[in-house]
């Protein structure tokens, strides 16, 4: 059968995200979330639906894209077609030809899991490997410490301290209240939850939002952000216990998230909230 690439509309964004969910077991290598797309939602609906593509055979969905930036796409495939040659192949074309509408000429990169026939294919065409990122992993199974600060539920009333810590914590001028808005008011946002952690007075230290991908399988932490004000006094580990804690509560089976492997103290952080260090992963990168 023929495998055809499409842009879903904002309903058949649906159909991803419930591949997505289904795709995700604790055995799997780190790969594309449903809550990757689903924190795209705090930029609008149509956009994060013009960001998405599907590779189909015969009405399935075996392939599922993101394109996270004009260079960028980060993907995933269905657990039994990770070596589908027909399927690779028609990877290796659609983000090599621009024309397919996935990626640009010149320097792009790909965020695939490992395993799949894929990166054989990209190496035989010359892709080479970008910068390594650290995955990270922790068990749900069993209770989660007590974070030790005061935590809340990051609701309406709080999407500017949730904007305010994000801005400081990645030096950026644009998120906003309306991020934690678009997001809730979003169809997936039921299978997350945002928090933040207070200081004494009663400010925001840090955020995160947790992304479940239903009962018994795992969690996303993403993002996690400490305000710069709060830095080294223990703010990330509480709040990513918090998130953790959270996710269990939505029946997660683990919690899962990534981070460049030349952040450090990101990686410590995680580290000392319980979580395992995975073998590094890298992105394929093709050269201008």
């Amino acid at each position: 059968m023929t495998i055809v690439l499409s842009t879903p509309t904002a309903d058949a964004v649906r159909e991803a995200m419930a591949a997505l969910r289904e795709w995700q077991h604790d055995e799997s290598p780190m790969q594309l979330h449903a809550g990757d797309i689903g924190w795209n939602y705090r930029i609008g609906a149509a956009e994060t639906a013009a960001a998405v593509r599907t590779w189909s055979r015969d009405g399935r969905i075996l392939a599922v894209g993101f394109v996270d930036s004009p260079t960028v796409v980060r993907m995933t495939v269905a657990p039994d077609a990770f070596r589908d040659e027909d399927l690779a192949r028609r990877l290796v074309e659609d983000f090599s030809l621009p024309e397919r509408g996935v990626l640009p000429d010149g320097a792009v990169s790909i965020e695939a899991p490992h395993g799949l026939l894929l990166h054989d294919l990209l190496t035989e065409e010359g892709w080479g490997v970008d910068e390594p990122w650290t995955p990270l992993f922790r068990d749900l199974t069993g209770p989660v410490e007590d974070p030790g600060v005061p935590i809340r539920a990051i609701g309406p009333g709080e999407a500017q301290d949730f904007a305010d810590v994000l801005r400081s914590a990645f030096n950026t001028t644009k998120p906003s209240g309306a991020y934690r808005h678009q997001m809730s008011a979003a169809p997936f946002f039921a299978d997350a939850c945002c928090l933040g952690a207070y200081d004494d007075q009663g400010n925001p230290a840090a955020v995160v939002t947790v992304w479940s991908a239903g009962p018994g399988r795992p969690g996303l932490v993403e993002p996690m952000g400490v305000h710069a004000d709060h830095r080294g006094r223990g703010y990330g580990r509480a709040i990513t216990l918090a998130g953790a804690a959270a996710l269990r509560e939505l029946g997660a089976s683990s919690v899962r998230v990534c981070t460049l492997s030349s952040n450090v103290g990101g990686v410590a952080t995680y580290k000392g909230a319980g979580f395992e260090v995975q073998p590094e992963v890298a992105d394929r990168l093709r050269k201008a």
